[in-house]
């Protein structure tokens, strides 16, 4: 079984689309497809990541794209979102048991319990339970990690945005504790792109080391993959030519103490996480 322990290394998450509308074009729930089609898919892309060496596999049912940048996108009901995801979730748990940990990405409580109920090990909430609180109640009781994102519908902070994500964060990790999510099982995810700017993104990143020392140290994950902020750097580069950029923003989110990396092109991405713990977590 894996086990997450900090400090010793940065882990990958290998992320797993099970959706028709992804942002960066990776969505596997393409038209047309069946459900047993969707998860050969799924279970296709993720042999290719666990070979790679990614250790966690993050499912997600319903694009979380911010409609802010990308425009409105149909919004899919708790029903649908776990008939697309759950299965995936299911047949990853049986195909990889004991060599890469599961986790569904959502914000619905219902959605979380079942696919918690076929051995998912962690919940990835970008909303951190503001959405439904039943995310949080969900992974408390299935003793599950619990991924608490920073979100916002409008990238407006008139108290500045390290000083506002900084709070959002340290309210939702106080949330989580209250309802019985141990301390150990939190992680917390600053949201690039996530109600804010590029120039928001660019400050968090640029703050990575100081906004995980606010936060007590708490495990930090970040994801960067493909984003927006990527393309704004590398003067409007589309998703598919953000590779290098996506590496650059993971180097530097490593030696700034992140210890999830959430990627799309996990063989490539490793390479990057491997040099850079090689260097940051370096002894003599």
């Amino acid at each position: 079984m894996i086990e997450l322990r900090w400090g010793e290394r940065t882990w990958v998450m290998g992320i797993i689309n099970v959706t028709p509308d992804s942002f960066s074009g990776d969505g596997i729930a393409t038209p047309g497809r069946s459900e047993a089609e969707i998860v050969a898919a799924a279970l296709d892309q993720a042999r290719g990541f666990v070979a790679a060496g990614a250790q966690i596999l993050d499912v997600g049912g319903e694009s979380s794209r911010p409609a802010q940048f990308y425009g409105d996108h149909p919004t899919v009901s708790a029903t649908d979102e776990a008939a697309l995801a759950v299965p995936v979730v299911a047949a990853l748990v049986r195909a990889f048991e004991g060599q890469a940990l599961v986790s569904i990405d959502t914000a619905k409580g219902s959605v979380a319990r079942l696919a918690l109920g076929t051995g998912a090990r962690m919940v990835n909430d970008v909303w951190a339970g503001q959405a439904d609180l039943d995310t949080v109640a969900a992974a408390a009781e299935a003793g599950a990690h619990l991924v608490l994102m920073h979100n916002k519908e409008v990238a407006e902070y008139p108290d500045g945005v390290f000083a506002e994500v900084s709070s959002w964060l340290s309210e939702a990790v106080a949330r989580a504790i209250a309802a019985g999510v141990p301390g150990d099982r939190l992680i917390v995810d600053p949201g690039i792109g996530f109600g804010k700017t590029p120039a928001h993104s660019i400050e968090i990143l640029h703050r990575l080391a100081e906004l995980k020392a606010a936060l007590g140290g708490l495990p930090l994950l970040v994801g960067t993959s493909r984003k927006r902020v990527i393309g704004e750097l590398l003067g409007g580069a589309a998703p598919d030519e953000r590779l290098e950029g996506t590496a650059a923003s993971v180097a530097l989110a490593i030696a700034a103490g992140a210890d999830i990396v959430r990627v799309h092109d996990v063989a490539a991405i490793m390479k990057t996480v491997r040099v850079a713990d090689g260097i940051v977590r370096w002894r003599a």
